[in-house]
């Protein structure tokens, strides 16, 4: 048995795709993961994904926003 607890979710203004971050706690074996869900009109994309590839994962966003935001400071 899993538990699910809703972190964030968002639409994103271009494409309207809807993002929605949840914590995945699996209670038989105390393992937690990050469940990124997708949605696209009616299709949905899922990823299941542990703490490092999620590091990995949002150092990338962050240092790409940080540079689009001093792209565009000049």
């Amino acid at each position: 048995m899993a538990k699910t607890r809703e972190l964030l979710k968002i639409k994103v203004p271009l494409g309207s795709q809807e993002i929605e971050l949840h914590q995945i706690d699996h209670v038989e074996g105390g393992m937690s993961l990050l469940r990124i869900r997708i949605r696209e009109g009616k299709r949905f994309t899922i990823f299941d994904i542990d703490p490092a590839t999620a590091q990995q994962w949002a150092n990338t966003m962050q240092h790409w926003a940080d540079s689009q935001v001093q792209s565009a400071n000049g």
